[in-house]
């Protein structure tokens, strides 16, 4: 139990982090660039860039300070599977604020903020906290053969011939 409350712990704090840079940077699009005067989907795409931003700190401070006991397969793979899983987050996160805009008619901007950052974050949080420590950074899924070590007192499994019985070829484990 130490562990998942210190990897929620530092979930929470590279969270936080995750989290200025995507408010800051989606009120910076919003008011700006994307403004919704100037262009009507503009909310929505500087959601979608925000979050995307954010999902590149998260994946950083995730691999190299939440989970970095867990990091166990190569960093492409992982990397691939983090932002499977990011992008699951982005699409609520999304939705929370389309469902807001186009279906209430909330078109404010607190109200956007409250929609993607408050309401869509929290949702997203949970769907990536419980993937990314069941599936990205599970160390039950890495390969034997990137074992940090071997268990105390158990002989390694790999590569080591077994004892032949009588007339029997030597036995292989993989």
């Amino acid at each position: 139990m130490p562990v998942l409350v210190t990897q929620l712990a530092r979930f929470g704090a590279v969270g936080l982090v995750g989290l200025v840079v995507d408010i800051a940077l989606f009120n910076v699009l919003r008011l700006t660039v994307l403004d919704p005067a100037i262009i009507a989907e503009g909310p929505i795409i500087a959601k979608t860039i925000s979050t995307s931003v954010a999902i590149v700190v998260n994946w950083v401070g995730s691999r190299y300070w939440t989970f970095r006991l867990e990091k166990r397969r190569p960093a492409g793979r992982e990397v691939i599977e983090f932002a499977l899983v990011s992008i699951g987050g982005l699409l609520i996160a999304v939705a929370c604020l389309a469902i807001s805009r186009y279906v209430f008619g909330f078109t404010s901007l607190l109200a956007d903020n409250i929609a993607s950052n408050v309401i869509g974050l929290a949702l997203g949080s949970v769907f990536r906290f419980a993937l990314y420590r069941s599936w990205v950074f599970d160390a039950r899924r890495m390969r034997p053969t990137e074992a940090p070590h071997d268990p105390a007192g158990l002989a390694p499994t790999v590569d080591v011939e077994g004892v032949a019985g009588i007339d029997d070829e030597p036995v292989r484990h993989p």
